[in-house]
């Protein structure tokens, strides 16, 4: 089956979900998941992307993250690329280390913000890698440490979280902590990690039921979770996204227009830019080349890293050039 496209409209609220492939390891020790964090304490301001919560697991890791202006596919794209380039390079390991795609959920916030902050932080609890509550309250690898004042992390908006729970700090951490402990006898939340309104509102046997009773306007998308009218929002939201791509492929754009474009913008030979060499020119054409490619194009680094016989990290790291060749020099792909 074909990939569903992913919804990356800026400012929405994301329940992220990350694996290791054949769910192994993704965090050996420490010093590895203490590079994580070193990461996201530097591209969470950098990209204005706003934290809520979060968790490591050895084989997996959560986030509840509000996109920024770049959307959240800039975000995880710099995150995970660097952190598997660092974790293999320390391991000695080769290949893929996380599992396809990283999973993302766009997810209505004032029905789901509070049950997803429970959900994410009980992750540790769920999988006994601490023991009780008292353990989860200092346990450095999940935000319920820094929401209950035991843990500083500068790059986690503690305080916006603490709002739902009472003006005073005081206060709202201790609502806060009762709320999580509440949480413990909910066990597994299956209706929070995705499938949209059908898991929220109990199966296709509940929808079919609200139809009969005439509520059959019923949205739903396996990408988002939240009530219908927020389904459909954010839907219409990211169609003017798609349609700019739809709209430069019924133009003709593919790869090699975009190689065309950039070959008279550099007024260089296509065969050079496309081909091998650390030349300045050809450099700086190749990330505009894939920058245009994957963001304007949608195309998958995968495929532009068999293109060019290089790594998709190394392709990663072309786009972000790219992206600040083209605002700097104000270039456009459309003529």
């Amino acid at each position: 089956m074909p990939r569903i496209a992913r919804l990356d409209t800026p400012g929405l609220l994301h329940h992220v979900m990350i694996r290791g492939i054949e769910r192994r390891k993704i965090f050996k020790d420490d010093k590895d998941r203490e590079n994580l964090i070193e990461r996201l304490s530097i591209l969470l301001p950098e990209t204005k992307t706003q934290c809520y919560a979060w968790s490591f697991l050895s084989n997996h890791a959560h986030f509840l993250l509000r996109s920024g202006p770049r959307g959240i596919a800039f975000l995880m794209r710099r995150l995970l690329t660097g952190y598997a380039v660092s974790y293999n390079r320390r391991h000695r390991r080769h290949g893929q280390l996380f599992q396809n795609r990283y999973k993302s959920i766009i997810c209505q916030e004032d029905a789901y913000l509070r049950e997803l902050v429970r959900y994410i932080h009980l992750n540790p609890l769920r999988a006994k890698v601490v023991a009780d509550m008292k353990e989860l309250n200092r346990y450095a690898y999940c935000g319920h440490s820094a929401l209950m004042g035991k843990k500083k992390r500068r790059w986690q908006d503690v305080e916006y979280v603490l709002g739902f729970f009472g003006a005073r700090v005081g206060e709202a951490r201790k609502r806060y902590g009762s709320y999580v402990k509440e949480g413990i006898v909910l066990g597994r939340r299956p209706e929070l990690t995705g499938g949209g309104l059908i898991r929220s509102l109990g199966g296709w046997d509940e929808v079919k039921k609200k139809r009969l009773r005439g509520q059959d306007r019923i949205k739903s998308d396996q990408r988002i979770l939240g009530e219908s009218d927020f389904v459909s929002e954010v839907l219409s939201e990211s169609e003017k996204e798609f349609s700019r791509k739809y709209r430069l492929k019924s133009l003709g754009y593919d790869f090699e227009e975009v190689a065309k474009r950039v070959s008279e913008l550099f007024q260089l030979e296509k065969e050079y830019i496309t081909g091998r060499g650390r030349q300045k020119d050809r450099v700086q054409a190749r990330d505009l080349l894939c920058y245009w490619a994957v963001v304007e194009l949608g195309m998958s680094m995968v495929d532009l890293a068999r293109k060019f016989d290089i790594t998709p990290a190394a392709v990663s790291y072309a786009v972000q050039r790219g992206e600040k060749l083209a605002k700097e020099g104000g270039c456009q792909l459309e003529t």
